[in-house]
């Protein structure tokens, strides 16, 4: 759909932006450690033990998708602590993550964001907007599908290439998933193509950094779940790089769902995305 389709008819950034405010608010007033760290004692759909935090924020944006739903609009939602809810319709589809990198959140490390993507169908390739705000470092991400992406209202250079070493290794190359056992299994390619390597600890922001050519790539160790790159990997494309979810034939055919059915790859050029899949398929 282009952005006269149903993904669009909803004002979907003002949305966002008034989720952040009120998220921020929230965030301020639990500011330690010890008062983010506590948890409701239930399980997200995602499959991660819920943080107060996790909970507050996802009640914050449902709240702004109820406010859409009042003024007409209809859609249905799959998010990372409730797993589907129907808004009264199944042709537009909104994909969030309260949180992208609770953890960092209750440890009050710099990279920790709200990602929701709207899409037109049932698979990355279907997303039409997407929108990632990191807490810790203030910085607001959002693309339009066909209008470019923008970082704190600056278009991103969708020009912009990537940096290699002397040696012709990346020169700085993002991994997730950074557990040490899935880094044991790979530490070999990544030898092979990353100069230096910089975990962030959340998948949004670390793909965004790719959409900013900060990051030269980012590959991720294990698979990932929609709800945490359907907004990122949007901004990516519409800022010029590339992405793929390599264990499917459809390099953008990963379903939006809450499994983790495939890692992502991302860089600035198609010649570097073909270098850095096997990397992930080691796994």
């Amino acid at each position: 759909m282009d952005e006269k389709g149903l993904t669009t008819r909803a004002d979907w950034l003002t949305a966002c932006r008034r989720a952040t405010d009120t998220m921020r608010t929230m965030l301020a007033d639990r500011a330690t450690t010890a008062e983010r760290a506590v948890e409701t004692g239930t399980t997200g759909q995602g499959g991660d033990h819920t943080l107060e935090i996790d909970d507050a924020a996802e009640t914050i944006v449902f709240a702004e998708l109820q406010r859409l739903f009042d003024e007409g609009h209809r859609f249905h939602a799959i998010s990372e602590e409730r797993g589907e809810a129907d808004f009264g319709g199944s042709d537009v589809l909104v994909v969030i993550d309260p949180i992208d990198g609770s953890l960092n959140a209750k440890r009050g490390l710099a990279h920790y964001a709200l990602s929701l993507a709207v899409a037109a169908g049932q698979t990355m390739a279907d997303v039409e907007f997407g929108y990632v705000y990191d807490f810790g470092t203030g910085e607001e991400w959002w693309a339009r599908r066909g209008t470019g992406a923008f970082l704190d209202e600056r278009r991103l250079d969708a020009a912009l290439g990537e940096r290699r070493a002397r040696d012709g290794r990346l020169e700085l190359l993002g991994i997730e998933s950074a557990d040490p056992r899935w880094l044991r299994g790979s530490i070999d390619s990544l030898v092979e193509h990353a100069y230096r390597l910089r975990a962030l600890g959340a998948l949004a922001p670390s793909l965004c950094q790719v959409a900013a050519a900060r990051f030269d790539g980012l590959v991720s160790l294990r698979g990932c779940r929609a709800v945490d790159v359907a907004a990122a990997q949007l901004i990516v494309r519409e800022a010029g790089g590339v992405v793929s979810f390599p264990k499917f034939d459809d390099p953008l055919g990963a379903p939006l769902d809450l499994v983790p059915h495939s890692p992502v790859v991302a860089a600035r050029t198609p010649a570097t995305l073909t270098e850095l899949e096997p990397v992930c398929q080691l796994q």
